[in-house]
């Protein structure tokens, strides 16, 4: 069966702007590879992306949740909308913040699988909830207080929420996956601070 052609393609320098073009670059050497797709698409919109942006790295990086952990209900989301944009893109980012090639294979399986952290299980439970009914159960509400931060407990539904929305477009207007590259370790350590002080500060 053919590729899907993207609805809306990647916009040049001439359509998104010489700083959003430049911050896309920026981004995409973070992840090791060129401008992503995702960026340069939505970048079309250049009212709507740059608050997106800005909201979109105050919940990951940046976000109280650890990053590990980010990775792990992103990749679940992934999965629950059959993202595969966002799929690959975070098998690659979740592997780097510490995920197992396992556990990453595993997160098809759900919380029910055997060999998660009892943390681990409650967090794609909660994901999972989210998605099937949009709210969270009383009982998981209480699993989750009893681990979580006030702000964690903030932030996971508007994670797994900011991830639903992504996929939903990603796969409207079917962005398509970027070419995999070497990472810029460099690149990525700095960026990874910085983050990690916004989280702190």
């Amino acid at each position: 069966m053919p590729a899907l052609s993207p609805r809306i393609p990647p916009g040049s320098r001439e359509d998104i702007g010489v700083v959003n073009m430049a911050t896309a670059k920026l981004l995409g050497m973070a992840t090791g590879g060129g401008p992503p797709n995702l960026f340069t698409t939505l970048a079309r919109h250049r009212r709507l992306y740059r608050p997106w942006l800005a909201f979109a790295g105050s919940l990951m990086p940046a976000g109280s949740l650890p990053r590990r952990e980010s990775e792990l209900l992103i990749l679940r989301v992934a999965h629950l909308t059959g993202c595969e944009y966002e799929r690959a893109h975070h098998e690659v980012l979740g592997s780097r913040a510490g995920l197992s090639a396992e556990q990453i294979a595993r997160v098809a399986q759900g919380p029910n699988a055997a060999g998660w952290s009892q943390r681990d299980a409650i967090l794609l439970r909660a994901t999972d909830e989210l998605h099937d009914t949009r709210t969270l159960g009383d009982d998981t509400w209480a699993e989750l207080a009893g681990t979580l931060s006030t702000r964690q407990l903030i932030e996971l539904p508007m994670l797994v929420g900011h991830y639903e929305m992504l996929a939903m477009t990603l796969n409207s207007l079917r962005v398509q996956p970027d070419e995999p590259a070497e990472p810029s370790s460099r690149l990525g350590r700095a960026l990874s601070t910085l983050a990690s002080r916004r989280r702190h500060g």
